[in-house]
Order: C-alpha cells, then sequence, then structure tokens
C-alpha cells in the first residue's frame, strides 16, 4: 500500500530531475531497498513520503557525484506538458538549471510540497527554502526571457 501511494510521485520526480527513465527507475528501486532497510520504527505516516524523497534525492546526488559525466541527460520527460514550444523551452530551462534548483522546483510545484516537507526532502534547512525557491523561479524565469530582454 505505501509503494502504491508513493511510487509514481517519486519516479515523476526522478525522471524529471533526470530526464532518463532508466536511471529513475534504478533509482526508484534502491529507494524502496534503503528505506526497508533503515525504516525507523513508528515512523508517522505523515513524514514517510518527505523520507522517501529524501532517500531518493541523496541516492541523485550520490549518483552524479561518482559520474559527472551523466549529470545532464539531453533527454527530458515532456509527459506533464501539451504544447511542443513549452516542451522544448522547459527541456532547455530544466537542462540549464543546478541540480539543486531541479529539485526544489519539482518539489514544490509538482509534487506541492510545502516548504517544511521540501526541507525534511532535500536535507536543507526549512528557513532556507523559501530564498532558494526564490532564486530558482527566478533563474527559471530569465532562462525563458528572450535573448536581450530583461523584464
Amino acid at each position: 500500500m505505501l509503494y502504491d501511494a508513493t511510487a509514481r510521485p517519486i519516479h515523476a520526480y526522478l525522471t524529471g530531475i533526470t530526464g532518463q527513465r532508466d536511471i529513475a527507475d534504478d533509482v526508484l528501486q534502491e529507494t524502496y531497498f534503503r528505506f526497508l532497510q533503515r525504516h525507523p520504527a513508528g515512523m508517522p505516516a505523515a513524514e514517510t513520503r518527505p523520507y522517501l524523497f529524501r532517500i531518493a534525492t541523496n541516492l541523485l546526488r550520490d549518483r552524479w557525484r561518482t559520474r559527472q559525466d551523466a549529470q545532464w541527460p539531453e533527454g527530458f520527460d515532456q509527459s506533464h506538458s501539451q504544447d511542443v514550444d513549452t516542451q522544448l523551452d522547459m527541456r532547455r530551462v530544466m537542462k540549464a538549471l543546478k541540480p539543486r534548483e531541479r529539485e526544489l522546483l519539482w518539489l514544490a510545484y509538482v509534487e506541492g510540497m510545502s516548504h517544511q516537507e521540501i526541507a525534511t526532502s532535500t536535507g536543507l534547512a526549512a528557513l532556507s527554502i523559501r530564498p532558494l525557491l526564490f532564486r530558482a523561479r527566478r533563474r527559471a524565469a530569465s532562462l525563458l526571457r528572450p535573448e536581450g530582454k530583461t523584464s
């Protein structure tokens, strides 16, 4: 039941961040393996989802640290958008963003997590989420602007 309730959003997150389903599949499998090994007894159900996202995020970071050449794959899962121009813009923006910016934007706007849940999922301080999200949104917006436009 836990897997049914959480696997799809975690897989979408991993696919959106990496742009590759095979990597997302591998990391998802490892996420649940680690969770089952280390699951804290008595963890409230409300904390389980952010905890799983944190495991997945940490596994991705570890993977990127050990494989620098695979950090920014060409593909990006476009299943969340219908408009071709928007798909191309989002591919370009997601590729240009830093890993942490991708993570924050995905967790906030695709998963709809609160700042506290994002903090739990990423291991960042809760008070730092708001300014980091602001900067990530500003950077994404600047990447979407046509060249030479500042407003």
